[in-house]
């Protein structure tokens, strides 16, 4: 090859290469819209959902972007925060509560949604938990026959009690759902022999006065029957149910953490972490509407029994083998 040629091709191929090196496709990293509307009332949940994606891999920073908009606690601020996280292009929106997912849902018909707690069905986010459709999938928490067993496992702790108070919060649940959770609440009241006292609490301010009233009905306990407001101010709760010394049953362990006596329902924490799996599907392709909405399955049983000695009551040996956890 003569010495000219030789130079010229080498001279081409050194112009080619940045342009070949320019040609290359740019990994894009993605990025995960979350939007909560009280996140700084319950970290750990936040941190589970990160904690999900690690195990999957996904290293915040590195090659994966979160997006995080708080409502700090005021609903009314969750649309116009989703919009936000939309006009920012994110590959998924993760949405809690229901309420938060709502919102989401109604700032987008496109881009994929995930919702680590909600009740999907009753309040409008899908159609079908086997096969959503549309751009929204999850993980459901509702199960309302756990409230008529939490009642149950409250009677054997407390086997004397007859009149137990029931601390709900209407704007919680939608109207089906909330109608199912008091009515499996009564069929286990009745074949349990005690009788209930419903008492509402749409906000904190009403805690005090929703107390006075158990102690003026003389309520022997309480059961808490859940939604986010409750879940979020449950250490006041706690500390009411112990001023007043009524042994109470929560639906998620946070409760009993917080001092509480018991508690029954499913690990929310878990639920939260399960919601990236979901998310590293979507990242990976898939759709949400054909990834089915998980249920759960497993409920766990938390005692506290240092709560126990102070409320003055033995918890029977049966009850603490069956518990997941006791708290010595």
């Amino acid at each position: 090859m003569e010495r000219r040629t030789f130079l010229g091709m080498m001279a081409g191929s050194l112009l080619a290469a940045p342009l070949a090196a320019e040609a290359q496709p740019v990994a894009t990293v993605p990025r995960i819209g979350y939007l909560a509307l009280n996140p700084t009332a319950n970290p750990h949940l936040h941190e589970a959902f990160r904690q999900g994606l690690r195990d999957l891999g996904y290293v915040e920073g590195r090659n994966v972007v979160i997006e995080s908009r708080d409502a700090e606690g005021k609903p009314e601020r969750l649309p116009a925060l989703a919009a936000e996280l939309v006009a920012l292009k994110v590959d998924v929106l993760v949405a809690q509560p229901t309420v938060a997912a709502l919102a989401a849902k109604q700032a987008t018909r496109t881009l994929p949604i995930v919702f680590p707690v909600a009740d999907p069905v009753s309040s409008g986010l899908v159609t079908s938990l086997a096969r959503p459709g549309g751009n929204l999938t999850g993980l459901s928490i509702l199960a309302p026959e756990m409230v008529g067993k939490g009642l149950e496992l409250l009677k054997q702790a407390v086997p004397g009690v007859s009149r137990v108070a029931v601390l709900w919060d209407p704007g919680a649940f939608p109207e089906r759902t909330a109608k199912d959770m008091r009515k499996e609440v009564k069929v286990a009241a009745r074949a349990l022999g005690v009788r209930l006292q419903f008492i509402e609490a749409r906000g904190p301010d009403d805690f005090d006065r929703a107390f006075s009233e158990m102690t003026r009905a003389r309520a022997g306990a309480l059961t808490v029957l859940g939604g986010s407001m409750l879940f979020s101010e449950r250490k006041r709760l706690v500390d009411l149910a112990a001023k007043n010394r009524l042994p109470a049953v929560y639906p998620w362990r946070e409760g009993v953490d917080a001092g509480g006596l018991m508690a029954y329902g499913p690990n929310v924490a878990d639920l939260f972490r399960r919601a990236a799996t979901y998310v590293d599907k979507i990242l990976k392709g898939a759709k949400p509407g054909d990834l089915p909405i998980e249920q759960p399955t497993k409920f766990e049983l938390v005692i506290n029994l240092k709560t126990a000695k102070a409320l003055g009551l033995t918890i029977p040996r049966s009850l603490l083998q069956r518990a997941d956890q006791v708290i010595e």
